[in-house]
């Protein structure tokens, strides 16, 4: 039979006939509860335990070793080393990797970027300035040699930066691809080094950084206006970069003048360029230009008759 009960006092096991029985044919002892023992029964729906007993009982040929035998009471003078110890919980790593450093720089980096091409619009103008009154007297030494200065400087100075922001702008946007798709529910399909290829590589780099960005801000209408705004001044510059490298190659002193002002421009569009990325950046983060909490205003057109009358005063 399947269905026992077992004694309380010496464990034997009763088959279970007709009804369950009360006191132990062997021993006259309690019976438990009876059980199955093909559906072993929960502990929770149990009214009685299963106790451990040693195996030195006092019986008969069998005598429990004497405590000489078993040795003194081990005594440590510290914590024990050995045994089951759980390994401790590990800390959350609060250090930032090289791509969250890199894209909490991408803000001050793209300022910075703007800055650098205002002071290159600033020097090329001064030098256009130069040269038309260079056509009515001589200009000082020193003024040429200070404005020749700072148009070297700004040359050599605005690409590096402006590299700088592209790399530090590639880290910011696949961490904030990777955080809006997120909270949707979705994984970013494109790569880091997909979106470094299509942001850095010329040519290349006019149509994809907004493809990116575009996919992120669906649903959001003003973000996607923003973007395409964005996407034209993007576009413009590399096509001014362009223009502005091929007319190096002309020699006569009108085209020098005029690449003067075509340099001027070009860096006045980069700056413009550099300052609509910190936007479009700071727009994911729900914060305005200067990095402030966005605060959203909604204008509500309430007709003259809701205003409130003027009360008599006596």
């Amino acid at each position: 039979m399947s269905v026992i009960q077992v004694c309380a006092h010496c464990a034997t096991r009763w088959p279970v006939v007709e009804a369950p029985a009360h006191w132990c044919a062997r021993c006259q002892g309690v019976l438990l509860s009876p059980f199955d023992t093909d559906r072993p029964t929960p502990p929770s729906g149990r009214n009685f335990r299963w106790v451990a007993r040693s195996p030195y009982q006092q019986s008969a040929g069998r005598r429990p070793p004497a405590a000489r035998e078993l040795g003194p009471t081990p005594r440590y003078s510290q914590v024990p080393r050995w045994g089951l110890l759980d390994p401790p919980p590990e800390r959350p790593d609060d250090r930032f990797t090289r791509t969250e450093s890199a894209a909490d720089l991408a803000p001050t980096l793209l300022a910075c970027t703007a800055i650098v091409f205002g002071l290159a619009a600033a020097s090329e103008a001064f030098r256009y300035a130069l040269l038309m009154f260079n056509r009515v007297q001589l200009v000082d030494p020193l003024t040429l040699a200070l404005s020749d200065s700072m148009v070297w400087a700004t040359q050599v100075s605005a690409p590096l930066v402006a590299l700088a922001a592209a790399i530090a702008s590639v880290c910011r946007l696949a961490l904030t691809r990777r955080r809006v798709l997120a909270a949707r529910g979705l994984a970013d399909p494109r790569s880091p080094r997909s979106l470094a290829v299509g942001v850095l590589v010329p040519v290349v780099n006019l149509v994809m950084p907004g493809v990116f960005l575009s996919e992120i801000a669906r649903g959001d209408r003003r973000t996607l206006t923003a973007i395409r705004i964005w996407w034209v001044a993007w576009v413009a510059n590399g096509v001014l970069v362009a223009i502005g490298l091929l007319w190096r190659n002309r020699d006569t002193l009108q085209a020098q003048a005029d690449g003067v002002v075509l340099a001027a421009v070009t860096a006045t569009v980069a700056a413009a360029t550099a300052l609509l990325t910190l936007h479009i950046v700071r727009r994911f983060d729900d914060r305005d230009l200067f990095g402030r909490p966005h605060r959203s205003a909604r204008w509500v057109n309430v007709p003259s008759s809701a205003q409130p009358e003027e009360a008599t005063v006596r």
